[in-house]
């Protein structure tokens, strides 16, 4: 092996730099067709494939750059490796938040943790995701400078770079983490937990009006328990001034300020309808009572 090393040392700088050139292509079109095949298998977009072949390309052109600079100056690569880290430590210093944001990218698709179409809240916004890119991440914002959870239209770009240091609330829980509860139940993706709360007070009837908010939710939201198999329930608390009861049901993350609107309205005409059946809300009563004397 020495004497073969001692041979090729040997010959002139043109005939080893073809060779190393040689090496270089093998290996680029090696490794290319790798990550092709790895990321068909992951079932990429071909847009993102072709991105990530795109980096991948510009990165090994960098290496070969600083391997022609090092064997023309020098003529041999002892110091390649003193060169590239060189490099390595400079652009990884000058280049810190795009190469973050092309990692938390790669990490995005191909682990999923969100998809397009998902409702999540990055560093503060909620917004429902429209488009997932190596740079940033488009939202479609929802609230924002309206109460509630309804589409605003305006589009929210976060950089990717920060998905690495912020927690991520998707509204859409994963099949993968709910397996055990999802085979004995057919429920769909995209469904939620949400309230709405009503204030009665302690004259009311309790029967009629747990009726009456059990009655509303399951009109407004057949569709949902269709889908799920999960009917509205109430949980009760006491006030000091009545009895708060939360009407709860599964709802879609998009659908649910227009959901909880509808059940509003609905409860509230119902309750005009009903005399032993009362909103309570925060007020005094002053009782006068006549001096009686012996």
């Amino acid at each position: 092996m020495d004497y073969i090393m001692m041979q090729f040392q040997a010959l002139p700088n043109l005939v080893k730099f073809s060779v190393y050139t040689l090496i270089f292509v093998l290996v680029y079109q090696f490794f290319t067709k790798w990550i092709e095949r790895r990321l068909n298998k992951k079932k990429f977009f071909p847009v993102h494939t072709k991105f990530v072949i795109r980096v991948w390309r510009v990165f090994f052109f960098i290496i070969y750059i600083v391997f022609v600079v090092v064997f023309a100056k020098i003529g041999d690569l002892s110091t390649l490796g003193v060169s590239a880290a060189f490099l390595g430590m400079l652009l990884g210093w000058s280049l810190q938040a795009p190469v973050t944001g092309v990692a938390a990218w790669l990490l995005v698709i191909s682990l999923h943790p969100f998809k397009i179409g998902d409702r999540v809240i990055i560093a503060g916004t909620i917004g429902d995701v429209r488009n997932i890119g190596p740079m940033y991440i488009t939202l479609e914002q929802v609230g924002g400078t309206v109460g509630g959870e309804e589409q605003s239209g305006r589009a929210i770009l976060i950089p990717t770079a920060v998905l690495f240091g912020q927690v991520i609330t998707n509204y859409r829980l994963d099949f993968k983490y709910r397996a055990e509860e999802m085979e004995d139940q057919n429920i769909e993706e995209g469904y939620i937990l949400d309230e709405v709360p009503v204030r009665i007070t302690f004259e009311t009837n309790w029967d009629k009006a747990s009726e009456i908010l059990i009655n509303c939710a399951l009109e407004i939201t057949s569709d949902a328990i269709s889908n799920t198999g999960k009917k509205p329930f109430i949980r009760s608390e006491f006030l000091d001034w009545g009895v708060l009861i939360r009407l709860r049901y599964y709802v879609k993350a998009s659908q649910r300020q227009k959901v909880s609107s509808d059940i509003v309205e609905k409860v509230f005409k119902k309750f005009a309808t009903v005399k032993d059946v009362q909103f309570a809300y925060p007020h005094s009563e002053v009782i006068y009572r006549a001096n009686i004397r012996e």
